[in-house]
């Protein structure tokens, strides 16, 4: 899915830049991923698990940028990547009224607004697909991403 570029304001005053990935952020998108699960155990991977290559992240950034299913987000800040999220649509008929969401930031930017920001987004393309419920999932203690969740209105449904 298409994302419209977005500037929002930090909440310590700094600009940021909410856009979809480029096929030029592999790389970049790569190392983030691997500092981002190597500053928290809530993550659902370690980083020495993440084997991708360069060519197999471009490769999923540009599948994912033109998929009727799929909308992915990063948030940029003073040119890096400081976050990342993404909405996955049910492709199947019966299970189309769903979705799941994703988030992840780096440490250094945690509690600045850009979790809350990048949720509002997925959300309001949510509500635009018609879709009735969406669904994550969350790593037991990870209280900070369950007060951000609650926050935008996710209740419990399942343990």
């Amino acid at each position: 899915m298409i994302y419209k570029t977005r500037s929002i304001t930090l909440k310590d005053g700094r600009g940021a830049i909410l856009r979809a990935p480029r096929e030029s952020d592999a790389e970049e998108m790569l190392e983030y991923l691997r500092t981002a699960s190597g500053e928290t155990d809530f993550l659902a991977s370690y980083p020495e698990e993440l084997k991708f290559t360069a060519e197999g992240e471009r490769a999923y950034l540009e599948n994912n940028l033109y998929s009727p299913n799929t909308m992915m987000l990063v948030c940029e800040v003073e040119g890096k990547l400081a976050g990342n999220c993404q909405l996955d649509l049910n492709r199947w008929r019966k299970t189309r009224h769903r979705g799941q969401v994703a988030i992840a930031l780096l440490k250094d930017y945690w509690g600045l607004g850009i979790g809350t920001a990048m949720f509002k987004e997925m959300i309001d393309k949510a509500r635009q697909e018609k879709l009735e419920q969406l669904e994550l999932e969350v790593i037991e203690g990870n209280q900070r991403a369950i007060g951000l969740y609650h926050k935008m209105g996710f209740v419990y449904t399942g343990e």
